[in-house]
């Protein structure tokens, strides 16, 4: 009997659990009759009473459901691989708390499992959302496609579908400052791709923030690319050959030039920046070294408070 093993993690989602639970247990009657389920919520340090509404839930559907209680917040990435930790399926998917990704599509991932593929990606053709917030998302996974995996699918993901192997991997990996889902497709493993279209949140606000967002995209850039060292060495090097010029056309203007140059605006022009450039050079810089160092003191991804099982 295959076992499948669903991880969600959850943060101020307490509004959220009865509706998640309701759906995800709804959706058992899709899969063939041999499959059991495992659902492993994983409380990443909410503040609201995400812990008890988990616990009511669990009063429900003591044999499936297993609670990882975090000791703080160390985001979802983390809470992921917690989880990972936890779970005991002979196959593993990870779906949001909020229900905007639809469980039904696990049934269609399951048979692909089946098949023997490793991973299952549900990749996001299209989303309810509008604004800045789909601007963003649509922005983001067009460069991480152009500089640093080549392979992923256009739209962004992060519905997977993966067999206990690919979980094996992330876990003995420990990444830092990485980005999971893109970690899952750098491991190599042949992928089917299903476009679906991204639910609109219903419930509760989403803790999704700006500040967060501008994190993943630094930590996805340095995490698999080296473009932006490679940037600072091509902008060096263009700026050498500038300075090389500028200083022959000022020898010429000495040596054979009527007019001599005045020269203080464009010293204060060219020393602003070129000083912008280093300081810019050095935060790059600095991003990879202090990733180096987060990764050397090898602290732990996340400290587990109590497992409910």
């Amino acid at each position: 009997m295959p076992k499948l093993s669903i991880i969600i993690p959850c943060y101020y989602n307490e509004d959220n659990i009865p509706v998640t639970v309701r759906e995800l247990v709804a959706n058992e009657a899709n899969f063939p009759p041999e499959v059991s389920f495992e659902y492993v919520f994983v409380n990443d340090g909410s503040g609201d009473d995400t812990l008890g509404a988990l616990q009511r839930a669990r009063t429900l559907y003591p044999d499936r459901i297993c609670i990882v209680d975090l000791a703080g917040n160390v985001g979802s990435y983390n809470a992921i691989v917690a989880g990972m930790a936890q779970a005991t399926g002979d196959c593993m998917a990870i779906i949001t708390a909020d229900m905007q990704d639809p469980p039904a599509l696990m049934v269609q991932m399951y048979a692909y499992w089946q098949q023997g593929f490793k991973l299952i990606i549900g990749n996001r053709q299209d989303r309810e959302e509008t604004g800045l917030q789909q601007l963003f998302a649509r922005a983001f996974h067009v460069l991480m496609k152009k500089i640093a995996l080549p392979n992923i699918p256009d739209g962004g993901f992060d519905f997977v579908f993966f067999d206990r192997q690919v979980a094996e991997h992330i876990i003995t990996l420990q990444e830092r400052n990485s980005n999971l889902f893109y970690l899952m497709v750098w491991l190599g493993y042949p992928y089917v791709n299903i476009p679906y279209v991204r639910r609109k949140r219903e419930i509760g606000k989403s803790r999704w923030t700006l500040k967060k967002k501008a994190k993943l995209f630094i930590d996805s850039i340095l995490a698999f690319s080296f473009f932006p060292i490679r940037a600072i060495s091509v902008m060096g090097l263009v700026l050498g050959l500038a300075a090389f010029g500028y200083g022959l056309y000022i020898i010429g203007l000495h040596l054979f030039g009527s007019q001599k140059p005045e020269g203080w605006s464009a010293l204060m022009v060219v020393l602003l920046f070129v000083s912008a450039f280093q300081m810019t050079a050095l935060g790059v810089i600095g991003e990879y070294v202090w990733r180096g160092l987060d990764a050397a003191r090898q602290r732990p991804l996340y400290v587990v408070k109590e497992v409910y099982v």
